[in-house]
């Protein structure tokens, strides 16, 4: 156990992770987030799937069935309902999410780790002529501000060699092609620098780096901004 974890801090602290598609956000965040218990810290990581309320199956169960509608749905459903409904739907998800399960585990002085932020969405929303950029920043206002934000930088090829294949949504629904992925990509990438550039964001270009040097980085600005030491 480290010196500074042997007390639990009054309020946890909120650590999101930004990037295209193969950044490798899942793989830091999973890796950091048991840094930080192995570390003596209290930390919970909350994903794109995480529905559970602690003490409470009923909100449990519904955020579960919300989940399902959001993500486990037939893909020719996902296109019929259109990109407003998915705005709105996806902006319920994180709102529930947010207060149910994020600021509750800050409350009780929990650090949250939280997978597939929704600054993405924000991206991906931004480059599509359907949907008003003010609409699907209004939609997200309300969510909790993280205290650091871990952008993951890496071009749309580099990104391609790690995954291997990708789903129509990773290129846009533009085509199934390795270039309509490139070129979707790295436009949501833009996006996403923009917004690290406004948001004082840790970018961290990734793209020559092992997992073990991304982590080593990472960890760095923990202790660095969070005093977190892992």
């Amino acid at each position: 156990m480290t010196a500074n974890a042997s007390t639990t801090a009054a309020t946890g602290r909120l650590i999101t992770f930004v990037g295209g598609d193969g950044a490798g956000k899942s793989t830091l965040a999973d890796r950091l987030h048991q840094a930080l218990n192995h570390a003596g810290h209290e930390a919970i990581l909350v994903g794109k799937h995480s529905t559970d309320v602690p003490r409470d199956p009923e909100l449990s169960a519904y955020l579960d069935r919300l989940n399902e509608l959001v993500y486990r749905r037939d893909a020719r459903v996902a296109e019929a309902c259109g990109d407003h409904y998915w705005l709105l739907a996806l902006a319920s998800w994180y709102t529930l999410q947010d207060r149910l399960v994020i600021r509750p585990a800050l409350a009780a002085g929990i650090h949250v780790v939280l997978d597939n932020a929704h600054h993405k969405i924000l991206a991906r929303y931004a480059v599509s002529p359907e949907v008003p950029t003010r609409l699907t920043e209004q939609v997200f206002a309300y969510l909790t501000e993280p205290d650091l934000v871990f952008f993951l930088d890496i071009g749309a090829r580099e990104a391609l060699a790690r995954k291997g294949s990708f789903t129509s949504l990773e290129a846009g629904h533009s085509g199934g092609g390795d270039e309509d992925f490139v070129r979707y990509q790295d436009t949501v990438l833009n996006r996403m620098r923009e917004q690290a550039a406004r948001g004082g964001w840790l970018s961290m270009d990734v793209s020559a780096m092992d997992r073990d040097q991304v982590f080593k980085a990472a960890s760095t600005a923990l202790a660095d901004r969070l005093h977190l030491t892992v």
